[in-house]
């Protein structure tokens, strides 16, 4: 028997395509009152696909949900809670990303460092024939990255940062005895003694504000953050004071806390590089994504065991 699945959002078209030949897939964006649509359907449903978040009070509407199907590493925004008590399984998408994440954290590393935005507006408004050559920037060889949350991600940037010749620590929940990477047990003194702070720690009430004013403060005015997590996991007020005092040296961010809004003072400051949540952004591996999206729900309606679960 066809399955019924929700999808709450728009997905790639490779998504939808794919569940639209397996199941019946029902769209709750399209519904003018989306109340009253799930009234209508919500005993039907089965499993969820979704880019978005997936409430507790959503699920309460679903009374025969199984399972949920989430697009993208971090699953902060599924109500675990809830589905670990309902007994529904909840699937991520995990490996299939940390190329391209990893990949464009050192693209803004280097984008900060040798100032390559700034100097590509020095060359568009005209101003290297007029005032000469643009200032001398960093270098990234030589230096030490601190990674927050050495997991498949951090791994994959660990080990680029080391082609550029960069020194890798990290800090984590323990340490990992197989790593040959020093390890700090305190975040603040890991800052203290890196010249970068690279953020790639899950989202959530543990790691909420876990860089405060302290970390960001003992990073100190040569010191550079850059966080490809989740805006959560950094104290926004802190950080924009610290840059505009020039008591932290710069910071290249992929996330915001309240994104798509963040902090307007960020856009004039020159030792800031901002992306709009890019790190999975390719097209390669947005469709790798959304294929196992599809393969957790096919797995489970066919009665075998989901490829990447979280609960």
């Amino acid at each position: 028997m066809t399955a019924d699945i929700l999808m709450i959002r728009p997905m790639l078209p490779s998504v939808i395509e794919a569940l639209d030949k397996t199941f019946r897939v029902h769209r709750l964006w399209e519904a003018d009152d989306e109340d009253a649509f799930l009234a209508e359907i919500g005993d039907k449903i089965r499993g969820i696909a979704t880019g978005a978040g997936v409430s507790g009070a959503l699920m309460r509407k679903l009374p025969n949900l199984e399972i949920i199907g989430s697009f993208g590493v971090g699953y902060d925004n599924v109500d675990i809670a809830t589905a670990k008590q309902r007994g529904i399984r909840v699937t991520n998408t995990p490996d299939v990303l940390n190329d391209a994440v990893a990949e464009i954290t050192l693209a803004m590393m280097l984008a900060l460092c040798r100032r390559i935005v700034v100097a590509d507006r020095y060359v568009r408004d005209g101003r290297w024939p007029k005032e000469g050559a643009h200032p001398l920037t960093g270098e990234l060889t030589g230096q030490t990255v601190g990674i927050l949350g050495l997991g498949r991600i951090g791994k994959e940037i660990a080990r680029r940062c080391q082609v550029f010749k960069m020194q890798v620590v990290y800090h984590g929940r323990s340490e990992q005895r197989f790593e040959p990477f020093p390890y700090y047990a305190d975040l603040t003194e890991m800052a203290s003694a890196v010249d970068w702070l690279v953020v790639i720690a899950p989202g959530g009430a543990e790691t909420k504000g876990i860089v405060s004013r302290e970390v960001m403060e003992a990073l100190g005015p040569n010191g550079c953050l850059v966080n490809m997590a989740r805006g959560s996991l950094v104290d926004e007020t802190a950080l924009v004071e610290l840059l505009q005092s020039g008591k932290l040296g710069g910071a290249a961010l992929d996330v915001f806390e309240n994104e798509p809004e963040m902090p307007e003072a960020l856009w004039t400051l020159e030792n800031v590089v901002l992306q709009p949540h890019q790190g999975s952004a390719t097209h390669k591996t947005r469709w790798a994504m959304g294929d196992l999206v599809v393969r957790n729900l096919e797995a489970h309606f066919a009665g075998r065991p989901a490829l990447t679960p979280v609960v």
